[in-house]
C-alpha cells in the first residue's frame, strides 16, 4: 500500500478490553485496515460523534503526521523507528480518564508524565530528518486560531505547534461536540469505557503508521521500547 504521510503513534495493543470498545467506538482499526460496527448507545450517534477522528484510528500522537523528506525512503524511515526505539524504556502511568478537551472527549494519563513526555520529545526531535518542510499554506491554515509564541515557534521548526512543552498526551474518542452531546457522550463513556481502562497504563512499544490516499491511517510496524 502506498502512504502519503506518516507518523508515529501509540497504538493501544489490540488485546486489550478497551483498546477492542474504543476501536469499535471509533468505527476504524488501523490495525487489520477495516471498518467496524459501532457499539449502539442510548442516546448517542456515535458514527456522528466520532466522525472526525475516525480515519486516525486509536491512538496518541508522539510525531505528527508529516511527509517524506525528498531522498528518504520508509525503509530507513523504519529502520530509524527500530533504532529510537530501542534507545528508549517503556513509560508506565497510573491509568487513564476520560476527560473534556475544549468541545471534544478523550483520554489523558494519570500520574507522572515526565517519562511519556521525554519519549515524545525523542519521537519529534530524532526523526525529524525524515520530514519534508510543510508547505506554508499549511502553517498558515495551523495560525488561524491563534497560537503562543512556544507554539508558533514549534510550528516553524518542526512543523506543527502542539510539540516539546506545548505537547499534551491524549487518545481522542470525539469530535467537536455542542454541550448536550458531550454531556451524554461522556456519560456513555464513563458507564461503558471507564471500567474497562488499565491501572497501570503502560506505553511499551511505537507504531509507525501510515496515511493512505483515502485519509484513512494504517499501522504498518511496532517497535518494542527496549532501552
Amino acid at each position: 500500500m502506498t502512504f502519503t504521510r506518516y507518523a508515529i503513534y501509540f497504538a493501544p495493543p489490540a488485546d486489550a478490553e478497551w483498546t477492542k470498545f474504543a476501536t469499535n467506538w471509533l468505527g476504524w482499526d488501523m490495525e487489520a485496515g477495516r471498518t467496524c460496527d459501532h457499539p449502539v448507545v442510548d442516546g448517542v450517534d456515535v458514527a456522528a460523534v466520532t466522525d472526525v477522528p475516525r480515519k486516525y484510528g486509536l491512538h496518541a500522537t508522539m510525531k505528527p503526521p508529516f511527509r517524506l523528506h525528498e531522498g528518504q525512503t520508509i525503509e530507513a524511515l523504519s529502520d530509524a523507528c527500530a533504532h529510537l526505539a530501542a534507545t528508549q524504556t517503556a513509560a508506565m502511568l497510573d491509568g487513564l480518564k476520560i476527560v473534556r478537551l475544549g468541545r471534544f472527549l478523550a483520554l489523558r494519563p494519570v500520574g507522572d508524565e515526565t517519562a511519556l513526555n521525554t519519549l515524545a520529545t525523542a519521537c519529534v526531535r530524532d526523526l525529524d530528518s525524515f520530514r519534508a518542510p510543510a508547505p506554508l499554506a499549511e502553517l498558515d491554515r495551523r495560525r488561524v486560531n491563534g497560537l503562543s509564541a512556544e507554539q508558533d515557534a514549534n510550528l516553524v521548526q518542526w512543523g506543527y505547534p502542539y510539540v516539546m512543552g506545548s505537547f499534551r498526551f491524549h487518545i481522542t474518542l470525539s469530535g467537536k461536540l455542542n454541550k448536550p452531546a458531550l454531556v451524554a457522550t461522556q456519560d456513555a463513556l464513563q458507564a461503558q469505557l471507564a471500567p474497562l481502562l488499565p491501572t497501570p497504563f503502560q506505553i511499551n512499544d511505537l507504531a509507525l503508521v501510515g496515511e493512505a490516499a483515502d485519509g484513512r491511517f494504517h499501522l504498518i510496524h511496532r517497535y518494542a521500547l527496549s532501552g
